[in-house]
């Protein structure tokens, strides 16, 4: 694995930060730009600074969250 990449697959640009806000109940919020890939390594454009990650599994926009969560019942757990 690339030394610079996530275990998700997320890459950073050099010089960028990262960072990584876990919403209760809800997305993954990723802000820093980084490189995200797919399960075959291609690139998903990711368009902005700050990008919602779906945890719930149920986006229809996936990887990014559409708000499904707040409809499926999605829990984070503790």
């Amino acid at each position: 694995m690339n030394p610079d990449a996530t275990a998700d697959g997320a890459h950073l640009a050099e010089g960028e930060d990262l960072s990584i806000t876990l919403c209760p109940d809800g997305p993954l919020l990723v802000r820093g730009r980084p490189t995200i890939l797919d399960g075959d390594g291609n690139q998903v454009d990711a368009r902005r600074g700050t990008v919602a990650l779906c945890r719930c599994g149920a986006s229809a926009i996936k990887p990014f969250c559409d708000g499904t969560h707040k409809v499926n019942g999605f829990r984070s757990g503790d």
